[in-house]
């Protein structure tokens, strides 16, 4: 697929917009070509190559509002997509938190794509699976893992005169290594934009190690630990609290951030003052785009947790109206603030502890305080006077993110994640917790 331009971008959606007879208009158009590469069990099993083009229009009639989606993009094509979304405002219900598009927008532009990235190909795939291959045959272990890259463009434009282009590019891989016995096994994951940050052999290679480290591991009475977490595992932690940031859920009660008696905690201090969130689509490491697409909103640099208060929340352009506010794009990274210390540094300077790789399987049990249970997997190690004494047996947690942000020891150098139940990138450090909650024990490795 070839990336459409600005230039042709816009002569689709102007396009669009001039057909309509609708009271408003939205044109979303985007397009992506995205390569992949999966193995396991020391061998590639699957390759590809996806391209797509869609175009999404939305019109209102008043408060009724129809949507079409195409992948065609010829002028009888628009027409008739253009028509259906007609169609189908013209016979939906209204609807009473229905909001008009958007006025004109400023736009700047954010670094999201990188010509490395968009270059990737079938050759630099398989030499990725091939360090974990390789590698992982010389110590007899046995590697499964998924490489995939992508570069893409989005466009949006709405009869309000607003309109945006970028590109964007990015790449993510996980790989899990095991020993043959499968009684030791590690992980890695790494996501960036830029291929250049990028180095399949170092991630492999970690993965590997913790293999090697975590067999023979050793039983220990779940309890209350001193924890390091490693920012794989911090990120989908706090992803859970992070998309609890909506305004109208705490106003409404249906959140941490809900304030007994109504309304919200904006304002108060529910952490310890190390902690400092942030949101920037200009962020060098996670860039992402200026606008929101879901509505076209221009994002902005937003505090949401500063010195351990809460900042700033997320307003839909509803409940914004509602409540007095003004609305702003939704984040669409998440960036919290950390030290230079290596992991390897938190860990020496631990007299007791544990160290977990990654979290998974991780569920909702109480909303409210967001209050989390989940199991370690890929590499659970105890610590004894600052040195990992000895791989032990996963546990299961019971614990909030909220408790875990109260209980901060010493924070080490953020990352580059996306976590598993977030919309956002993450840049996330790792951090030594105190009395992290293991309930019980688990046999999986």
């Amino acid at each position: 697929m070839k990336n459409l331009s600005q230039e042709e971008t816009k002569r689709i959606c102007d396009k669009v917009l001039s057909l309509t007879k609708a009271d408003q208009c939205e044109v979303n158009l985007t397009g992506s070509r995205k390569g992949n590469i999966r193995y396991a069990r020391n061998a590639v099993s699957t390759a590809g190559l996806i391209e797509d083009t869609q175009l999404i229009v939305s019109v209102g009639f008043g408060k009724k509002q129809g949507i079409a989606t195409i992948n065609e993009l010829d002028d009888k094509s628009l027409e008739k997509a253009v028509r259906r979304a007609e169609d189908l405002a013209r016979l939906a219900p209204e609807n009473p938190e229905y909001m008009p598009t958007p006025s004109k927008q400023e736009y700047k532009a954010s670094e999201t794509f990188f010509q490395k990235t968009a270059d990737i190909d079938p050759e630099f795939r398989a030499q990725v699976a091939a360090y974990s291959i390789e590698n992982s045959k010389k110590n007899k272990l046995v590697a499964a893992g998924f490489f995939s890259d992508s570069s893409s463009f989005t466009a949006i434009a709405n009869s309000n005169g607003v309109f945006g282009y970028q590109r964007d590019t990015g790449l993510d891989f996980t790989v899990t290594v095991r020993t043959e016995d499968g009684r030791g096994s590690g992980w890695a994951k790494r996501s960036v934009g830029d291929a250049r940050l990028f180095d399949a052999r170092e991630a492999s290679n970690v993965a590997i190690e913790k293999a090697l480290k975590s067999v023979e591991a050793k039983a220990l009475e779940p309890g209350r630990y001193t924890v390091i977490l490693e920012p794989a595992a911090t990120s989908d932690l706090l992803a859970y609290m992070f998309n609890g940031f909506d305004a109208r859920q705490a106003d409404e009660g249906r959140s941490f951030l809900s304030k007994k008696g109504g309304g919200n905690r904006m304002g108060e201090k529910l952490f310890d003052e190390q902690v400092n969130v942030w949101t920037d689509p200009w962020d060098k490491n996670v860039a992402v785009l200026p606008w929101d697409n879901g509505t076209m909103l221009a994002r902005e640099h937003q505090d949401l947790i500063k010195d351990g208060k809460i900042n700033a929340l997320n307003y839909s352009m509803y409940w914004a109206k509602k409540q007095g506010k003004r609305a702003v794009g939704a984040p669409g990274n998440i960036i919290m603030a950390g030290t230079n210390k290596s992991t390897e540094e938190l860990i020496a300077n631990t007299k007791k502890g544990v160290l977990v790789t990654r979290t998974w399987y991780i569920r909702m049990v109480d909303p409210q305080s967001v209050l989390l249970t989940g199991l370690t997997r890929d590499g659970t190690f105890y610590i004894e006077n600052g040195k990992i004494k000895h791989p032990i047996k996963n546990f299961r947690f019971n614990e909030s993110p909220v408790t875990m942000l109260n209980n901060i020891d010493e924070l080490g150098k953020p990352e580059i994640l996306s976590g598993d139940e977030s919309e956002y990138q993450l840049l996330i450090p790792a951090m030594r917790v105190r009395d992290f909650n293991f309930t019980s024990l688990s046999d999986a490795v």
